[in-house]
């Protein structure tokens, strides 16, 4: 009688169970890809960096290979440009989105790019703090910079940006525009950080994955994309 009582109670959970995954599957896909996997690739870097003072075996060869390219013009549009991933790009868009979603009283949207935003941030500096990585010198960098380089945060900021982004705009006419323009954004951005000699490619990475994980993960406590009757 047991017996009988438990395997039906194990059947009606396990029918629940899938279910509920059934129901869930785009959640779960997007936790998967967006949340788990990044992580995965950011935990597996960070630990080589902990255990390791050096580079992986990739980083430089990588680094002298886009450094083979350098040339006088290249290294003026480098350092105009890189300077979009934070202060004169990144912030000032931000800013403005934020004081039009505050203006419009879309308050969802607004406490998600804010905190999304500016747990980048507190991430990028406690992970830099933890990890202290020495940025590479293998050549005379055209904008140097003095502190530690693991993640890059210009890599975060603007990966962190065009993620939040493209989950604000999700579903709108506007999607595929900031999907495709944000993304030719964080790999321009993320190219003159390696130009420029100031960070690894596992640097790179790691700040793309790091910002993809936790903007994906943000959206899907605070959820944006919801609808004023959802809310």
């Amino acid at each position: 009688m047991f017996n009988s009582a438990f395997w039906r109670y194990s059947k009606s959970f396990l029918t629940f169970l899938w279910h509920l995954v059934i129901k869930r599957r785009a959640a779960l896909v997007i936790l998967f890809i967006g949340v788990f996997l990044p992580l995965q690739i950011f935990g597996e870097l960070a630990e080589e960096v902990w255990e390791k003072e050096g580079g992986f075996a990739w980083d430089v060869p990588i680094l002298l290979a886009i450094h083979s390219t350098a040339q006088p013009q290249l290294d003026t549009f480098a350092s105009t440009l890189t300077k979009l991933g934070v202060f004169w790009g990144v912030f000032p868009v931000a800013s403005a989105i934020a004081l039009a979603l505050f203006i419009r009283r879309k308050w969802r949207k607004l406490a998600y790019l804010l905190t999304t935003l500016l747990g980048s941030i507190i991430i990028n500096r406690t992970a830099k703090v933890l990890l202290h990585r020495v940025r590479p010198h293998l050549w005379e960098s055209p904008a140097p910079e003095f502190d530690y380089g693991f993640p890059s945060g210009h890599a975060m900021s603007s990966m962190t940006l065009v993620v939040a982004l493209v989950i604000l705009t999700w579903g709108s006419r506007w999607s595929l525009f900031v999907l495709i323009v944000g993304g030719i954004f964080v790999l321009a951005i993320g190219w003159t950080r390696l130009y420029l000699g100031v960070h690894y490619p596992s640097d790179i990475l790691a700040g793309w994955t790091a910002s993809i994980a936790w903007a994906t993960g943000v959206s899907l406590l605070i959820r944006p994309y919801r609808t004023k009757r959802q809310q």
